[in-house]
């Protein structure tokens, strides 16, 4: 079955920097688009980022120029670098993968979760 599971979430302060991971099985990684949403308290789930099997990426107006998306397919595991950060980035970030392209995201695979919180 397939797993995803976050790591490298955290507390920084605005401006710093962060980056998740997102280790992923049970599913043919290098074919399927991978992608971070995240959630803030009393908002809907809203996607981050994504990027295609073949690596073209496509990101939230919010984020663009602050956060990069990147895949190792040896290791099936996706990134996300999330560089000068805003308290508005604070959410739970969610990975998702699965879907064979990212017009069909999200798939129905997520990961638990894992909280990032950019406060002084």
């Amino acid at each position: 079955q397939v797993q995803l599971v976050e790591s490298g979430g955290g507390l920084v302060q605005p401006g710093g920097s962060l980056r998740l991971s997102c280790a992923a099985s049970g599913m043919f990684f290098s074919s399927n688009a991978m992608g971070w949403y995240r959630q803030a308290p009393g908002k809907q789930r809203e996607l981050v980022a994504a990027i295609a099997s073949g690596g073209s990426t496509n990101y939230a107006d919010s984020v663009k120029g602050r956060f990069t998306i990147s895949r190792d397919n040896a290791k099936k595991t996706v990134y996300l670098q999330m560089n000068s950060l805003k308290p508005e980035d604070t959410a739970v970030y969610y990975c998702n993968g699965g879907a064979r392209s990212i017009a069909t995201m999200p798939s129905n695979y997520w990961g638990q979760g894992t909280q990032v919180t950019v406060s002084s």
